[in-house]
């Protein structure tokens, strides 16, 4: 069965080395390459591909952006960001808005095949180098002491949100939101949210 895989990078190298890297496997077919989100999201509801690499950041807009309107236009396609940057927040905000994988730009050809089959077969793969598992993330959260409503609202604060933004992304209350990032500084024991992101990243939380 053909593959059908879409491109999205502003970089033309990077597309290139792409279409090369596919070519050793024929069943990976390559039917777009996109320099922007906006182009990104007019491709996939023409071509409907079943695989879309996309870059994290983009010039016109950042990569769980681009998902987000990916997942409304064709649901079904699997989305992997591709980036030479091992950022844990903008990975991780692509992962939430729905990616199914993150490779890093400096994976080997057969690497990049491998996991893309894998992505394909319904896995969620991320690059170990990008941020910790799954399961060592599980392991420092039990540590931490912190819920997860506590954790989310503190990941969020990590990223730059204000409360009314958190408030309005996770659908709580500002207040709530308050008395969660409030609990979270205490069992972190830090004094404010910057000591409290920075105590929660050593812990391998962030």
């Amino acid at each position: 069965m053909t593959v059908n895989v879409l491109v999205v990078d502003d970089h033309p190298v990077v597309r290139d080395g792409v279409t090369l890297l596919l070519r050793s496997d024929p069943a990976l077919k390559l039917v777009g390459a996109a320099e922007s989100g906006r182009a990104a999201i007019c491709m996939v509801g023409e071509l409907r591909p079943d695989l879309v690499l996309l870059d994290l950041r983009l010039p016109d807009m950042l990569a769980p952006e681009v998902i987000t309107e990916l997942r409304k236009v064709h649901p079904p396609t699997r989305i992997v960001v591709f980036t030479a940057h091992s950022d844990h927040q903008g990975l991780q905000a692509a992962l939430d808005a729905g990616a199914d994988g993150c490779l890093l730009k400096d994976v080997a050809g057969t690497d990049l095949v491998s996991a893309l089959r894998r992505v394909l077969r319904g896995e969620r793969v991320i690059d170990p180098r990008i941020m910790p598992s799954a399961d060592a993330r599980s392991a420092a959260l039990a540590r931490s002491g912190l819920t997860r409503r506590e954790y989310e609202v503190l990941r969020l604060a990590a990223q730059g949100q204000t409360n009314p933004e958190i408030a309005e992304s996770t659908g709580l209350t500002r207040n709530t939101v308050k008395t969660y990032l409030q609990s979270a500084l205490h069992k972190l024991g830090a004094r404010n949210r910057v000591e409290a992101i920075g105590k929660a990243s050593e812990a391998g939380l962030l």
